[in-house]
């Protein structure tokens, strides 16, 4: 018998990074609820709790009351197993850029499927920095006027959330796909941890820059969308040849100096 969860909306989380405004906030919280959503997250946010932030919400109260704030994007999405990040570029490393409808019925196929999601937005003024899009399986782009392109933080929240509802609208009637046991953002980012200073152990770096040669690795094995099996898997090979590189006293080299 075909599984279903009742509201996929609930589980997507819209995460807010290093936002100026107070007013902003509050004007996210009422364009998530007027679309469905509830989970809000902020990171670093200037000023939070704030009367600005309660009065633009404009009834929207419960939301601004759950939202959980955290000191780093990488504790928002902890528990995340795909992350979609909002930006200008028309493409981020070797991916396209997705059309917020698009993006919408991903998001929702994959919601569908158990997995939590979060949709990231940076701050008004310079948006996510390419260290927090690498974060991100996938980037959002809304094809504003080229000439005018400047949306507002909660204009672009709106966007997404109304792309959302009716992406689950159009899906309502279809049954939900099967469930993915896929590994979350701090299993993930565990996993390219040990990478690096598995490669540092065994010398595959051989003195060079390695950083773009690891964001590479990161963009195959996030187009991978790996289960926790897998990347258990994968954790047990690197610690397979870490162990080899000691006993053959490869490993007197590191990634970086503090790895």
């Amino acid at each position: 018998m075909p599984h279903s969860i009742p509201d996929p909306l609930s589980r997507v989380l819209v995460v807010l990074v290093e936002t100026s405004h107070p007013g902003n906030i509050g004007s996210t919280a009422r364009a998530m609820k007027n679309m469905g959503l509830a989970r809000l997250a902020l990171v670093n946010p200037r000023e939070f709790p704030h009367p600005e932030a309660v009065a633009l919400a404009a009834g929207a109260d419960d939301v601004l009351a759950a939202a959980t704030v955290h000191a780093s994007l990488d504790d928002a999405i902890a528990g995340c197993h795909l992350v979609f990040g909002t930006t200008a570029r028309p493409r981020h490393n070797e991916s396209a850029s997705l059309a917020p409808r698009s993006a919408a019925r991903k998001v929702l196929e994959d919601v569908r499927s158990g997995l939590g999601v979060a949709i990231v937005f940076g701050t008004e003024r310079t948006g996510l920095t390419n260290a927090e899009l690498d974060r991100c399986q996938h980037a959002i782009r809304i094809p504003a006027n080229p000439e005018f392109s400047s949306l507002n933080l909660a204009q672009a929240v709106q966007v997404l959330t109304y792309e959302l509802r009716t992406a689950m609208l159009e899906l309502d009637e279809a049954p939900a796909p099967e469930p993915r046991d896929l590994a979350d953002a701090a299993e993930f980012e565990g996993f390219m941890g040990h990478l690096e200073r598995t490669l540092g152990e065994i010398d595959f770096y051989k003195g060079r820059e390695y950083t773009r040669l690891l964001q590479r690795f990161r963009r195959l094995f996030q187009r991978a969308q790996l289960e926790r099996s897998e990347v258990q898997l994968l954790r047990g090979m690197l610690a397979e040849a870490e162990r080899a590189a000691r006993i053959g006293g490869v490993s007197t080299r590191r990634a970086s100096p503090d790895a």
